[in-house]
């Protein structure tokens, strides 16, 4: 019923021009400024992306094309050697004990690399490329210090009321981006 509720209160406030859906883009803002950030500069998170970019380095967008494909496929069968690579790896885990420590407030966590292809994920995502989507192009392409806030909205696969937070993964050294990181955010917690 709070869900609900939320999600009434929140597209009455987009309708009606309230302030309302700005002061959840804000709580987002800030949560991305701070606790996402802290956590996706860990030195497990820099490390996995950049040797994921080494060896990615030579992709093509066909070769991409393909491993999304494989990834789509894979998500309907038993058989999952990609999938389950990704899912297996220490940065997967270590994102798995970030969502678990977060309460409810983390619904998925997924870290992408300098292609936008997955490189740890909390969950199974849809697709291996996210490439093509504005959680990568709009941090990632933009720069070290950007953020890219989804549409608040009843997310499939989880069924609440969630936005995706996403920021750019930057190299310590260098401050150059490396990568980007989506948050599923429960608006509910905030």
């Amino acid at each position: 019923m709070k869900r609900t509720l939320t999600a009434v209160v929140t597209l009455l406030c987009l309708v009606s021009g309230n302030s309302f859906a700005g002061k959840e883009e804000d709580a987002l803002r800030a949560l991305a400024a701070t606790k996402i950030k802290a956590w996706a500069n860990n030195a497990a998170v820099i490390a996995a992306v950049k040797k994921q970019n080494e060896k990615n380095a030579s992709l093509s967008e066909a070769d991409i094309l393909v491993l999304d494909k494989q990834w789509r496929a894979e998500t309907k069968s038993a058989n999952k050697p990609l999938i389950s690579g990704i899912l297996s790896n220490e940065l997967s885990g270590y994102l798995k004990g970030v969502q678990g420590k977060s309460g409810d407030l983390y619904t998925e966590i997924f870290v992408m690399d300098a292609k936008g292809l997955n490189v740890g994920q909390s969950d199974v995502t849809s697709d291996y490329w996210q490439g093509d989507e504005d959680k990568w192009s709009q941090t990632f392409k933009i720069g070290p210090d950007a953020v890219h806030i989804g549409e608040i909205k009843t997310d499939e696969s989880t069924q609440r009321l969630q936005a995706q937070v996403s920021i750019t993964i930057v190299d310590p050294a260098s401050h150059a981006p490396i990568g980007a990181v989506t948050v599923g955010v429960n608006v509910d917690q905030l």
